[in-house]
């Protein structure tokens, strides 16, 4: 069974919906493996809200997204761009396989019509693009080389840079320590294996942190090591 999308139900969640975590002066931290799934207006869509206007289905929205087997969606149009790194399964669509591990940028008013033949789990941001950055990416990261970082135990693999936006996956060996250091347009990590830590608390895998402009902390690993994809530089 093919699961679709109820035209009924978008207009019910679009009038329903009211934003969430959108004073971006405050830093945030959501675990969401401990969050509810909630319903999409696609029957076998399920999401964890993490931050989102009050737009509904037009939402700018970051989310964790899950995908039964064999559900999908519509063909539709992503304004201001999609960006999405697949968490387990296999996601797809009119263009191709996306398996975990791999990183999309979809630009602003390209289309698709995604699926999941056996199920998946996205990170997605929607409708955040600069209206400049049009160039699509598809980056399989199971098959990328890591690059050393600044300091001995840390491991970087850049995936995206638009002028001061980066997006990256960094690997942290068991007990690894960083500077302290101050984020200029903000920070926002989803922890993707082990614990993440910093002076202000410890984050087990499936913790998204939002941290603001010009905020500051002094990370480090413990014996479990981490493994993280962040972005900088883009919630100024």
């Amino acid at each position: 069974m093919i699961y679709k999308m109820s035209k009924e139900k978008v207009n019910f969640f679009e009038e329903s919906f009211e934003g969430l975590n959108q004073d971006y002066s405050k830093r945030i931290v959501i675990n969401t493996l401990n969050k509810d799934w909630q319903p999409s207006p696609v029957s076998g869509v399920e999401r964890v809200y993490l931050e989102r206007d009050d737009k509904g289905e037009k939402a700018k929205a970051s989310s964790i997204v899950k995908f039964l087997p064999e559900s999908s969606f519509d063909m539709h149009t992503h304004e201001y761009g999609e960006e999405f790194l697949v968490l387990e399964g296999i996601f797809s669509d009119q263009y191709g396989d996306y398996p975990k591990g791999t990183y999309v940028r979809n630009p602003d008013k390209s289309s698709h019509n995604p699926f999941s033949k056996d199920g998946c789990t996205i990170f997605v941001k929607l409708r955040q693009f600069n209206k400049d950055d049009i160039k699509r990416v598809v980056k399989k990261t199971y098959d990328l080389p890591w690059h050393k970082g600044l300091v001995s135990g840390l491991f970087v693999m850049p995936l995206h840079e638009y002028e001061t936006e980066h997006a990256a996956l960094v690997k942290w060996e068991p007990n690894t320590i960083f500077n302290v250091h101050k984020h200029w347009g903000g920070e926002e990590i989803l922890v993707l294996k082990g614990v993440f830590y910093d002076e202000f608390g410890s984050y087990p895998k499936g913790s998204w942190i939002r941290s603001p402009h010009l905020s500051q902390h002094a990370p480090f690993t413990k014996d479990e090591g981490a493994l993280i994809f962040v972005k900088t530089g883009h919630l100024k």
